[in-house]
């Protein structure tokens, strides 16, 4: 879907002229928020990266998204539940815009134009996050760790345009978002490179296919 919808500039004018914002900076390694009690909140990515990570009964942990400068994530997309810990954890410094979501419907109290730009927005700020979820899933539904990887890949290399790019996660962090054991992903990693269809250097991935 092509819109004229330009996601930059409305969260730069977000930043500027929404009264009701809040602006965080992180150091890496810092809890962001959590989802474990409802806040209602927007955050978006000003700039630095952030993790979303979840934690079972188990304490088994699975990175279920990773977000960098201009991503939109909240709870919105993920209801918190008694069996589920969801942390934001900041990957790199990073600064955050945090806003709450029950204003929105609100008369504004500052009478800002801004506040009618952003309902008029809203379906378009989180189309992005709503099409990461979908393409999660379809990850998801994988049978094996091979089919898992070469989709992945295939989904960075058209983001980038290019059959070369970079894994926005460490091996470890990879397996934990694709749920699967690390030495599992490296031993097949491995073997995708030995049958010729990838060259790996490090977390940089160029596609021999």
């Amino acid at each position: 879907m092509v819109t004229n919808f330009d996601k930059k500039n409305f969260i730069k004018n977000f930043k500027i002229n929404c009264k009701k914002i809040q602006i965080k900076k992180f150091l890496k390694g810092e809890t962001v928020t959590t989802y474990i009690e409802k806040r209602n909140q927007i955050c978006i990515v000003l700039s630095g990266e952030v993790d979303l990570i979840r934690y079972d009964v188990n304490g088994n942990k699975t990175i279920i998204g990773h977000f960098v400068e201009n991503d939109i994530f909240g709870e919105v997309f993920y209801p918190a539940n008694t069996n589920n810990e969801l942390f934001i954890t900041s990957v790199k410094k990073s600064e955050i815009l945090f806003f709450t979501y029950d204003t929105l419907f609100e008369k504004c109290e500052f009478e800002c134009n801004f506040h009618k730009e952003l309902m008029n927005n809203l379906s378009e700020l989180f189309i992005d996050e709503i099409i990461d979820l979908n393409l999660r899933i379809e990850l998801l539904t994988k049978r094996s760790i091979r089919e898992k990887l070469l989709s992945y890949f295939e989904i960075l290399s058209k983001r980038s345009m290019r059959k070369i790019f970079t894994i926005p996660y460490t091996y470890t962090d990879l397996a934990d978002y694709f749920s699967v054991d690390r030495s599992s992903l490296m031993r097949e990693l491995k073997m995708l490179i030995d049958e010729g269809f990838i060259k790996k250097e490090g977390n940089k991935i160029t596609l021999l296919f």
